[in-house]
């Protein structure tokens, strides 16, 4: 308890002037953020009454929401806890242009700049031996997306959808492909696009290949761009088989079209080609992993051709022109071969020169894995690919552009639009913990995403923890929840639950290992209680 007390900055001289008042009602300000240290003062009859300063002028409505159950503390800010004189003097930064519609080059529009980002669930079904029951959407998944579906995005992508059902992420992601398709397949993906629908975001199906980012325990020799093997500590990954000129038209390009125009009958909006993070299609532009000498190989006009055909032959499939086309591309890799920033520009002039309507800045691999700030200056602005997406962004005249990665205050991300940095604002783990944050935002209800107590310097385990967050919302629908967002959500600003969670993940970790050496598939998600 010892955590709860020091919240509070005069609990120590309460406790000593408490017994002093027989029928004087005390009340105690000053320091209260979580429930938890609320109750342990009235319980210790430290106080009787709790004073808020701070927190309400974040959350106006903050008893409300307490005494409700719906949260269970303030929104905890970006400042350092005794830097109290910022605190005091911060500006409160108006959300109103990140409520402006952004317009696509097809006419279509976004009712505000907010993008849900793609994060991977790996909670649909998991049958390779049947194709008509491998990789469909579960009741998890439509939930989960009822809950975002009520957030307020412009924009919500889903999680990265694959369209090789033996070229996964990881065990438990949904799939689109020609020979899974079936009634039920499309049923459950026309629900998947009603529930992100709800209130007025477009919705938008990621799709991805994986490659030789397959893990090997689900396809021990998985396509890619050349026979490059991704090496890692724990010899995850198989040794990949570089894909022939045909096999690159029958197994990718063809592929990713027909996902695209199956996810055009079930309703949904558009797709995301996910170009970035190592996956198959930044293994072609990427010189780390295509060592081809065929016209996909060699120049980084070749090495960018699968992207510009799989976009075409997209637009030749589907009549629609109110249909939108999008890529996820990496602004930079971060290796000595990898995609460099004029390498990056360079290709997005041919993405802006296609048509492409949108565009979303990203970077990293899974060799180089950079959700994190590698300088101060983008620890400042929040963003982690700031300063790469300034230098791309002139590129782009028509193509719609959103950044992702980092972004947790009001006041960095009307920044990063006012400087022009992006046009749109992409959020993966804090719309975790808060479904609706943008709502919220835009409401002016609040002017950050909560601040979790992880160490911000372990990515992998804050990521994980995301994704306990997403199979945690998948437990109800909002409406079967009470229309709580925040229904059993772990509230990771508490210090004690994030011990516990470290705790779960040692022991995830000791099964996971012990599955593999037993030649068991292991489970891909930490179930939190």
């Amino acid at each position: 308890m010892r955590e709860n007390r020091q919240q509070v900055f005069f609990v120590e001289f309460a406790d000593a002037i408490r017994p002093v008042f027989k029928d004087t009602v005390v009340y105690l300000t000053g320091g209260f953020r979580t429930v938890g240290a609320m109750v342990h003062a009235v319980q210790r009859n430290t106080t009787q009454g709790i004073g808020l300063e701070h927190p309400v002028t974040a959350v106006p409505d903050l008893p409300m929401k307490t005494l409700n159950g719906s949260v269970h503390s303030a929104i905890q800010d970006a400042f350092h806890s005794n830097d109290m004189i910022k605190q005091i003097l911060a500006k409160v930064v108006p959300s109103e242009i990140l409520g402006e519609k952004l317009k696509f080059p097809n006419g279509r529009t976004a009712q505000n700049r907010f993008l849900k980002a793609a994060m991977t669930e790996k909670l649909s079904t998991y049958a390779p031996e049947d194709p008509k029951k491998h990789g469909l959407p579960t009741e998890h998944i439509l939930n989960i997306y009822d809950k975002w579906g009520h957030g307020q995005f412009g924009m919500t992508l889903t999680a990265n959808v694959l369209v090789d059902p033996t070229n996964l992420e990881a065990v438990g992601n949904a799939i689109i492909f020609k020979e899974g398709d079936s009634s039920e397949r499309r049923a459950l993906y026309t629900q998947w696009a009603q529930k992100m629908k709800q209130d007025g975001s477009l919705a938008i199906v990621q799709l991805s290949h994986a490659g030789r980012q397959t893990p090997s325990y689900v396809n021990p020799s998985p396509w890619s761009a050349s026979d490059v093997q991704l090496k890692t500590p724990d010899n995850q990954y198989g040794k990949p088989i570089g894909l022939t000129l045909e096999q690159v038209k029958t197994e990718v390009i063809d592929r990713f079209v027909y996902a695209a125009k199956f996810s055009f009958e079930c309703g949904f909006d558009g797709v995301e080609l996910h170009g970035a993070h190592g996956y198959l299609l930044s293994q072609f532009t990427s010189l780390t992993t295509n060592k081809r000498t065929d016209r996909y190989g060699g120049s980084l006009e070749n090495r960018n051709r699968l992207i510009l055909e799989i976009y075409d032959e997209i637009r030749k499939e589907i009549p629609s022109e109110d249909f939108l086309i999008g890529l996820k591309t990496n602004s930079v890799e971060f290796q000595s071969e990898g995609t460099t920033l004029e390498d990056a520009k360079e290709m997005c002039r041919a993405y802006e020169k296609r048509g492409f309507d949108f565009v979303e800045l990203s970077g990293g691999t899974a060799e180089k894995f950079l959700f994190n700030h590698e300088r101060e200056s983008t620890k400042k602005r929040e963003a982690f690919f700031a300063e790469f997406a300034e230098q791309i962004r002139p590129v782009f005249k028509n193509t719609v552009v959103y950044l992702t990665g980092g972004f947790r205050t009001v006041g960095a991300m009307v920044d990063a639009v006012q400087r022009n940095t992006t046009q749109g604002i992409g959020l993966g783990r804090p719309v975790t913990a808060e479904p609706d944050l943008p709502k919220k935002i835009l409401n002016g209800v609040v002017p950050s995403a909560v601040k979790d107590e992880f160490n911000q310097n372990e990515m992998g385990k804050t990521i994980m923890a995301s994704c306990s967050q997403i199979e945690q919302m998948g437990r109800k629908s909002v409406e079967t929840a009470g229309g709580n967002l925040m229904d059993q959500i772990s509230d990771f600003t508490d210090g004690k639950l994030v011990a516990k969670y470290d705790e779960a993940v040692v022991e995830f970790m000791i099964e996971l290992k012990k599955d593999l050496s037993e030649g068991r598939t292991p489970k891909s998600i930490v179930v939190f209680n």
